[in-house]
């Protein structure tokens, strides 16, 4: 064999080595990656401290590694349709059946719920206290009293909005009307602070009760029940989603172990549990 042969042949070898390092070298990466999992949800399952509870329990049986994308549903949402999230959970049923029904989130499952209140200050100045939730934002709107508003397309605004919608109010662009911009924990100091009232998910009023002064002026009507669900986000869709990962994390939110600890959080603290398990069930 000559020279340039010998050469030719080791030039070969290195280029196959140097190949099938730039291939190990993805599929560790790739690895990696799918050990990711972005989970995009609304506030309140993180101002409550629900997830700080149950994330580190996923992490530990499963070896994924989540990302928590705290925002409102309407966000939470949009992140899900262009594919930049694993996995949703969410409370805005209405709007989660726009993904359903597109084939952009699959394995819908209910996972739990609480309610909606209406939440102001002690003397309530709209006289709004006992009244049900579409006349007491009418009286709000008839004493034009401040009210604090997410204002940012969550499931708690959606909410607040069909409200209006049944009492007949356009409240938008009044003076008394403010829209906070921020999740819900921010938005009850917010109407804390002002002496406004708001309408919150009653897990994270109680989570935040000893830093607000905001007693509860309507609550009870089956119009401000708020259930949430999980869905992961079709991998047929966006090919970079970590389907095994959203699958795992479906499947743990329904788990009985995991709904045993969803109806016990918070009784400890506040004398009753701040979510109710629902796998399973029909609402």
């Amino acid at each position: 064999m000559n020279n340039s042969r010998i050469r030719f042949f080791v030039c070969c070898l290195f280029s196959l080595a140097a190949f099938a390092g730039v291939l190990s070298a993805q599929g560790k990466a790739l690895a990696a990656d799918q050990k990711d999992l972005i989970l995009s949800t609304t506030t309140s399952t993180v101002d409550t401290g629900l997830l700080d509870v149950l994330v580190p329990i996923f992490e530990k049986q499963t070896g994924f590694r989540v990302k928590t994308i705290s925002v409102g549903t309407g966000q939470a949402l949009a992140m899900g349709e262009r594919g930049e999230a694993d996995v949703l959970l969410v409370h805005a049923p209405e709007a989660e059946k726009k993904l359903i029904d597109a084939g952009v989130g699959i394995n819908y499952q209910l996972v739990m719920h609480n309610d909606f209140i209406l939440v102001g200050p002690a003397a309530d100045p709209a006289g709004a206290r006992g009244k049900p939730a579409p006349e007491a934002v009418k009286a709000i709107a008839g004493k034009e009293a401040l009210f604090i508003s997410r204002g940012d397309d969550s499931g708690t605004h959606k909410k607040e909005l069909s409200l209006w919608k049944k009492a007949d109010v356009a409240p938008q662009g009044a003076k008394w009307y403010q829209e906070s911009g921020q999740g819900m924990g921010a938005t009850l100091l917010m109407a804390s602070e002002k002496q406004g009232y708001t309408l919150t998910d009653r897990g994270t009023f109680l989570a935040q009760k000893s830093n607000i002064r905001l007693d509860i002026i309507s609550e009870g009507d089956q119009a401000l029940l708020n259930i949430y669900h999980v869905m992961q986000v079709n991998p047929e869709k966006f090919s970079r989603v970590n389907a095994a990962g959203g699958k795992a994390f479906v499947e743990f939110m329904v788990a009985p172990e995991t709904q045993k600890i969803i109806g016990e959080f918070g009784k400890d603290k506040y004398g009753s549990p701040l979510f109710f398990p629902d796998a399973g069930k029909k609402m």
